[in-house]
């Protein structure tokens, strides 16, 4: 049987060599997986948002310069490494959330379901490995029944309709309280069609987290008030 020092030296060899072939996630600085000045760059920058349909979503940062690239390759190129520190950008706002429910006790973070063809292809759920990265449970209650066509491109009316009826619960509520989350809010639709489905199956969706919002979403719904409290 080898040794114990073998072993560590080759498990030490195997994870230089991982390192000195990673670039950094937000500015591919070569050798380190996400270099001192991005960790500072990425931090949480709170703001509040609003669906088509009035619903209330607080977006952890903007998806934009170094949170932009981080997330591009947690989900794109697989780099799950990344997953922990886009965590820490979300566990404040996520847990803010949860806990200021307004229903009374702690609310659940739901993920927004992800297509079996984007499972397939990464081997993960990108906002429940966001939600468990930042520290809480998620629970599965959302399916998705069918896959509309490529969001790209669609404005906000489009998108809605693209998504629309696309969602079911695995169960039936009585209204338990629900915090939604998602990786990224473009115009909030997507949000509206799990709120929409939660809510006919009994639960009661107090508001939504995103660990970032586009830009233009930001810039458009930053002073809006929303239509309804939630």
């Amino acid at each position: 049987m080898p040794s114990l020092s073998p072993l560590l030296r080759a498990a030490g060899a195997d994870a230089l060599a991982l390192l000195l072939a990673a670039t950094c996630a937000g500015c591919d600085e070569p050798g380190t997986m996400l270099c001192e000045g991005c960790r500072v760059r990425l931090r949480a920058s709170p703001r509040e948002l609003h669906t088509p349909a009035g619903l209330r979503v607080v977006a952890a940062t903007a998806f934009e310069s170094v949170a932009a690239r981080c997330i591009r390759r947690l989900k794109d190129a697989g780099e799950t490494v990344v997953a922990r520190p886009l965590g820490r950008v979300l566990r404040g706002v996520l847990r803010t959330e949860l806990a200021d429910s307004g229903v009374g006790g702690l609310a659940r973070a739901v993920p927004v379901p992800t297509s079996r063809r984007s499972y397939r292809r990464r081997g993960y759920r990108v906002p429940e490995l966001l939600i468990r990265s930042a520290g809480e449970d998620p629970l599965r209650l959302l399916s998705l029944d069918r896959r509309g066509v490529d969001q790209r491109g669609l404005d906000a009316g489009q998108r809605s309709e693209n998504v629309h009826g696309s969602m079911s619960t695995r169960r039936s509520g009585r209204g338990e309280p629900i915090v939604l989350v998602d990786d990224v809010m473009t115009t909030g639709s997507t949000f509206d069609e799990a709120a929409r489905a939660l809510e006919e199956a009994g639960f009661e969706v107090v508001s939504a987290v995103a660990l970032a919002a586009t830009p233009r979403l930001s810039e458009r719904n930053a002073n809006a008030s929303g239509t309804r409290r939630k």
